[in-house]
């Protein structure tokens, strides 16, 4: 009769056991998903980053040659100007 409760008391303890491992099993499991699910999250957000990256120095590059025109213009404006300031 004892033999038969240690018997049961040690077959309880393993399904406590297994149902412990299970559960840890999943909460690993869940924990893996998430932390592929984030490195795919920095992925995307890495690329999009270099995109912005590349846009800000393309607008960078772009303002920097407007200026150029800009002061280009004003120059020719300016001689047209001292031009027929000289001729009256």
């Amino acid at each position: 009769m004892a033999a038969a409760r240690r018997l049961e008391a040690a077959l309880e303890a393993l399904d406590q056991a297994i149902a412990s491992h299970t559960e840890r099993r999943g909460e690993l499991s869940d924990q893996q998903a998430e932390f592929f699910a984030l490195q795919e999250d920095r992925s995307r957000l890495a690329c999009a980053l270099d995109a912005a990256n590349t846009r800000i120095e393309t607008l960078q590059d772009n303002q920097i040659e407007a200026a150029r025109r800009v002061e280009r213009a004003r120059a020719a404006v300016r001689a047209i100007l001292a031009a027929s300031s000289g001729d009256s």
